[in-house]
């Protein structure tokens, strides 16, 4: 595994010099956060004195999820980051805000809706102190929402992809992931860079919008149109694909595999590679014919997959190039020799010399490098951030 606790002298990173306020918390914000302050960008925390992001105490005394009283959320979300105490519902509070605001590059909340906007911090009060700032807000359900309530499941149920996850549709599943939260904080990303881009151009700051709600109904992609079209709501088809057979989970002799035959050229070798010579009639050349004849070819398939092993089944198909793989679970994951070679298992020292593993960063520029830092104490950065950040308007001032 490449190392990733050394001191690199010299960092090229893609957002270096971008200064960024986080008033984030839980997930979908601080997601959004740590993967700038991954690619470079200074991020800090801005955190309720003595308490701090609800995320800090999230774990911290179960010993199994925590380390040093440190629990798994801030352990991986806080990575990269800086912190400073600050209440923002006091006028001393509030005025430093406003100062380390007028030398920021971009700030990030997700507060509920009016709340930044009560305190005087929404994005038509920080132009009043920095024409360039850019803002970025995440909400369930954006700037115009109604007030509804917005945690990932809630949103995954009424962006309708819960409606077509599980087996069938009287048993709907939320996504093993939080992809609500994770996709409004992959989006946020998009549209604080974009924004960045823009501000190049146009030499102003821009107020990025993120619903939770907007981005699930965007991954709904040729689904959605599919509805469109047709005016049907799908219905939930487990680990099969509605466009594709043999698409689908297999039970092998010790295990799982997955099969996924999206091109014709796959239909040929899978009968050559399993020896199910009596599948291949001329209904079940195209792909039409074989959604038709599903049932029939995934038992046949089920059948021959039992008589042997993942391993064994995966060796075969993968020689004759038909698209296949397992069911991993995290340690099997988390050993893939490729995972390991692109750095995306990274340890993070801790004050105790220890390290801890966390998920890396998948985003690879070429010649660019990578550093990982552990999450900060709360108030860590207070005193630094303020003299160096403040100190430099005036400097600038002067």
């Amino acid at each position: 595994m490449l190392s990733t606790t050394k001191q690199i002298t010299k960092l090229k990173q893609s957002l270096k010099g971008i200064k960024v306020l986080d008033l984030t918390h839980m997930l979908a914000g601080p997601y959004a956060t740590m993967v700038l302050a991954d690619l470079g960008a200074e991020v800090v925390k801005i955190e309720q004195p003595k308490i701090g992001d609800i995320t800090r105490n999230l774990l911290k005394d179960d010993p199994k999820y925590s380390h040093d009283g440190i629990g798994a959320y801030h352990l991986t979300l806080a990575r990269n980051k800086k912190s400073v105490e600050l209440d923002l519902k006091s006028d001393e509070g509030k005025n430093l805000f406003l100062k380390l605001a007028e030398v920021a590059d971009v700030v990030v909340d997700n507060f509920s809706q009016g709340v930044t906007k009560r305190l005087g911090i929404d994005h038509d009060s920080l132009t009043k102190v920095n024409s360039k700032i850019i803002t970025c807000s995440i909400r369930g359900f954006g700037d115009t929402e109604i007030n509804r309530p917005a945690y990932d499941n809630i949103v995954q149920g009424y962006s309708g992809a819960m409606s077509i996850t599980g087996t069938d549709k009287n048993n709907p599943v939320k996504s093993g992931i939080p992809i609500a939260d994770l996709g409004a904080g992959l989006y946020a990303i998009i549209g604080i860079l974009s924004a960045i881009r823009s501000r190049e151009i146009y030499d102003y700051g821009e107020h990025v919008d993120i619903s939770m709600f907007d981005t699930q109904v965007s991954l709904l992609t040729y689904m959605a149109t599919m509805h469109f079209l047709s005016g049907e709501d799908p219905d939930p088809i487990g680990n099969q694909h509605m466009n594709h057979a043999p698409f689908n989970l297999y039970k092998t002799q010790d295990n799982f595999i997955q099969l996924a035959v999206v091109a014709e050229n796959f239909w040929p070798s899978l009968i050559e590679a399993m020896e199910l010579q009596h599948l291949d009639t001329q209904q079940n050349k195209n792909r039409k014919g074989r959604l038709e004849n599903r049932e029939i070819i995934d038992a046949a398939l089920q059948e021959k997959f039992s008589t042997n092993t993942t391993e064994y089944w995966i060796d075969l198909l993968q020689k004759h190039r038909v698209p296949c793989g397992p069911i991993n679970n995290f340690s099997e994951t988390f050993q893939d020799e490729d995972l390991l070679k692109r750095n995306m298992i990274v340890d993070l020292l801790q004050d105790s010399g220890e390290t801890v593993k966390v998920p890396g960063n998948p985003v690879k520029i070429s010649n660019h490098d990578e550093s990982f830092v552990r999450a900060p104490k709360l108030g860590e950065h207070t005193d630094e951030i303020i003299k160096r950040w403040l100190n430099r308007l005036e400097s600038d001032q002067d």
